[in-house]
C-alpha cells in the first residue's frame, strides 16, 4: 500500500494523471498537478481558502452561459488570454499585432455591403473605418472576411442588455479584390468589464482598474492566411494604459479624424459630422 504523505502526493498525482491515453493530455494534466501542488505550498493554502476557492469557480460557471463567457473573462484579466495569444501568433514584425477575442464574440454576424452601417441607426458619433487587408509583401488580399463588433455608446455589447436577442453592432464585411474595405459604426466608448459577478467582485478588492479603452473588435478570415483576432483603439482614449484585459499595442492605436458633413468613403454622403479612421491590416500566411 502507498502510504500518501505531503511529500509525496504531487509526483503520485502526478504520475496518474500522465497515464492519459492522448500524450498532450497525459503532459497537460501533470504539469498542472505540479504547478497546483506548489503553488499551495508556496502561500500555505487554508482549507477556508481553498473552498472559497471552490465556491468562486462554481459561482464563474453558474453565471456564465451562452452569451457571457466568465472563464474567458476571468483568463483575461490574470493576463493569461494575452499570454497565450502572444505565444501562440508570433507573427513577422509587418503583420498586424493579435490581442484577445474577449468574452462578447458571437458566431453568425449578419453581412454587409461595401459601407454598410452596423450601428443601424444607434445613438453615437457616425465612424468609418477604411483600409486595406494585404499579405506581408503588400499584395491585396480579396475576400477576406471581416467579422467586427462593438460596445455602445454606453459601452454596453448586446449580450448585456435584457430582451435584446438580435445582432446589435456586429457585423461581417468582405474586402474587395484590391483589399479594401470600408465599414461604418459609432465612435466606441471606453467602458467597464461586467462587475456583477465573480471577476467584478474579485476586481473590487484591488487597486486594478476595470476599465477598458475605447475599441473596436476585429476578426479577419483569409484563405492561405493566418486568422487575425485584433483589436483597433482611439488615440488618445482614457484606459490605454491600463486596459485591464492588458490588449492595447501601439500599433493598434489609430486617429479618429474629425470630418464635415458631406461626401464618405463609401461614396455615400453623411449629413452630419463624422468621423474617419483609417487601418491597414497586414496579415500573416499560414
Amino acid at each position: 500500500m502507498q502510504l500518501v504523505t505531503e511529500d509525496n502526493i504531487t509526483e503520485l498525482a502526478a504520475r496518474r494523471w500522465a497515464s492519459a491515453h492522448d500524450p498532450r493530455t497525459a503532459e497537460l494534466m501533470a504539469a498542472l498537478v505540479r504547478h497546483l501542488h506548489a503553488f499551495a505550498r508556496e502561500v500555505r493554502l487554508s482549507e477556508t481558502e481553498w473552498m472559497a476557492a471552490m465556491r468562486w469557480l462554481t459561482e464563474t460557471g453558474q453565471i456564465s452561459d451562452e452569451k457571457r463567457e466568465e472563464f474567458i473573462l476571468a483568463s483575461d484579466v490574470l493576463g493569461l488570454s494575452m499570454l497565450v495569444v502572444q505565444m501562440n501568433h508570433a507573427f513577422d514584425a509587418k503583420a498586424t499585432p493579435a490581442t484577445v477575442l474577449g468574452p462578447f464574440h458571437i458566431d453568425g454576424s449578419p453581412e454587409k455591403e461595401f459601407g454598410g452601417d452596423m450601428s443601424d441607426g444607434l445613438p453615437g458619433a457616425p465612424l468609418y473605418i477604411t483600409g486595406t487587408v494585404t499579405g506581408l509583401d503588400g499584395s491585396p488580399v480579396g475576400g477576406a472576411v471581416l467579422d467586427v463588433w462593438q460596445a455602445d455608446e454606453e459601452g454596453a455589447y448586446e449580450s448585456q442588455i435584457a430582451d435584446i436577442d438580435e445582432a446589435r453592432l456586429r457585423a461581417k464585411y468582405l474586402t474587395r479584390a484590391d483589399g479594401s474595405y470600408c465599414l461604418r459604426t459609432i465612435a466606441p466608448k471606453g467602458y467597464s468589464i461586467p462587475m456583477d459577478g465573480p471577476v467584478g467582485e474579485l476586481i473590487g478588492g484591488t487597486d486594478i482598474s476595470h476599465y477598458r479603452p475605447a475599441h473596436v473588435h476585429f476578426l479577419i478570415n483569409a484563405a492561405g492566411y493566418e486568422p487575425l483576432i485584433t483589436h483597433l483603439f482611439q488615440e488618445g482614449a482614457e484606459y490605454l494604459d491600463s486596459d485591464v484585459v492588458f490588449g492595447t499595442k501601439q500599433e493598434l492605436v489609430v486617429t479618429f479624424e474629425p470630418r464635415e458633413p458631406g461626401p464618405t468613403p463609401d461614396g455615400g454622403h453623411c449629413d452630419g459630422p463624422w468621423l474617419e479612421a483609417r487601418y491597414d491590416f497586414v496579415l500573416q500566411p499560414a
